[in-house]
């Protein structure tokens, strides 16, 4: 049962030590009450106390992992059901999956590409979280376990990333043996039929565990069995695959998990948007996993159209709502610029950066791109708040070494801010200060009449 602020803060020494990095321990034990510390950043609790309050203290959807080889897909420690509330934890790791039907070259030529994809977004690096192997033809046909066995391996063969075995218990034993030491996988998954063996094999894999079943109540009996087997790290795995089958069943376990704090559905999800065999369903269920609430995602389809538009949409849901999405401020190449091209300024706000990124690469112009320090605002916004004006430039064109990459001295100004042309050339005495358009889309056209 949840502890109340106050029941956490008599458990507390009660010193005000600050070492906690909050002014009283009150203030420390709300915030724990709230899932938003950890006890652990207490460092004088008592034994006694800390033992009572571990439980207490545990987020409400258990942390948990899967690794590979310095590569990890983290799941778990949500404590809010929307992303106003507070920030989502983890982000969910996209996986995709191969069948031990195919062949070693086809699973190979398949994983590859998915391996490599790699994109940077506003200074983000997104990419496939991993893969999934599923046994193809059930756990008992002649050769199964070999046959799982050598896709496991192909997998291996071309990529190190976090990986799924999904199988039944002899096939995954012949899988886990060609994953290398101190790996953790994902096992799945346990049912009604197989969970004892499921659970053994986990625990001596030190594994993950997903548990399948029909409705929410038999998930609860096979999580309460698989826990008591002594396996910890527990995903959850309903069967419902359509659109709304999957959405009532998410909301349901994250809700009874986080509202009533139901320790036996505190735990991750899985969702399968590949089971629907065509590509844009795919696409639509893997979007509505990423929101609603799953932690691994299995898709049998990949493309960097199709992959991009899902990562950039995780990326936005599990960033700070109350951040703007940001820009690594620096000095950008548009179009492979030389010493003669221009220098366009313009903010760290992610849509402003693309808005003028994507008019003048367009347009097959070239020019540098200086992305101002600006906290992650806008243009006009940055310039009101304080953020972005003269001084601010001017200290970037030196920080990032503007002046080295250019002979012609030419810096432009967003026409929003006009104003601080007089305070730029000031500044920059040794730089021809000039004024753009207001809006992005007439930036093509100003260059190409004022510029050139």
């Amino acid at each position: 049962m949840a502890l109340s602020g106050i029941q956490i803060y008599k458990l507390l020494p009660q010193t005000n030590c600050k070492e906690c990095n909050f002014p009283t321990c009150l203030a420390f034990a709300m915030k724990l009450a709230a899932k938003q510390v950890e006890l652990a950043d207490c460092p004088y609790v008592s034994e006694e106390s800390s033992a009572k309050l571990s439980a207490a203290s545990q987020p409400p959807v258990r942390p948990m992992a899967v690794k590979s080889n310095g590569y990890e897909v983290k799941a778990g420690s949500e404590t809010v059901l929307f992303r106003h509330e507070r920030t989502f934890v983890n982000r969910p790791g996209l996986f995709l999956r191969v069948y031990d039907s195919e062949s070693a070259e086809a699973i190979k030529a398949k994983v590859k590409p998915a391996d490599n994809y790699a994109v940077d977004y506003v200074g983000i690096d997104l990419g496939m979280s991993g893969f999934a192997v599923q046994a193809d033809g059930g756990d008992a046909s002649p050769g199964s376990a070999q046959r799982f066995a050598a896709a496991v391996k192909a997998v291996r063969e071309v990529s190190h990333k976090p990986i799924i075995l999904i199988a039944g218990p002899e096939a995954i034993k012949a899988g886990l043996a060609e994953l290398a030491e101190g790996e953790v996988p994902l096992l799945c998954c346990a049912t009604a039929e197989n969970w004892e063996a499921m659970a053994a094999l986990a625990k001596g894999a030190k594994a993950a565990l997903a548990v399948e079943a029909e409705t929410i109540d038999e998930l609860v009996a096979l999580t309460t069995k698989v826990k008591d087997a002594g396996v910890q790290d527990i995903v959850l795995s309903p069967t419902q695959r359509s659109l709304k089958g999957s959405l009532t069943a998410s909301t349901m376990m994250r809700r009874l998990a986080l509202k009533k704090n139901f320790r036996p559905l505190g735990f991750p999800i899985i969702s399968f948007p590949g089971d629907w065999g065509d590509v844009s369903r795919e696409v639509v269920a893997a979007a509505q996993a990423i929101g609603k609430y799953s932690g691994f995602i299995v898709m049998d389809h990949f493309s960097p159209e199709t992959a991009y538009p899902l990562l950039v949409l995780r990326e936005n849901i599990y960033t700070d709502p109350q951040k703007p999405i940001q820009v690594t401020p620096g000095v950008y190449e548009i179009n492979d610029p030389g010493p003669d091209d221009p220098v366009l300024v313009t903010t760290n706000f992610s849509i402003t950066y693309f808005s003028v990124a994507n008019e003048v690469e367009g347009s097959g112009n070239k020019a540098w791109m200086l992305v101002a320090d600006a906290e992650g605002m806008s243009v006009l916004t940055a310039w009101a708040a304080g953020k972005f004006d003269a001084e601010v430039i001017a200290k970037d064109v030196k920080r990032f070494g503007v002046a080295d990459k250019v002979n012609a001295k030419r810096i432009v100004l967003p026409g929003h801010v006009a104003v601080l042309s007089g305070e730029l050339e000031e500044e920059l005495p040794d730089w021809e200060v000039k004024v753009g358009p207001r809006e992005a889309v007439d930036l093509p056209g100003y260059m190409k009449s004022v510029l050139n």
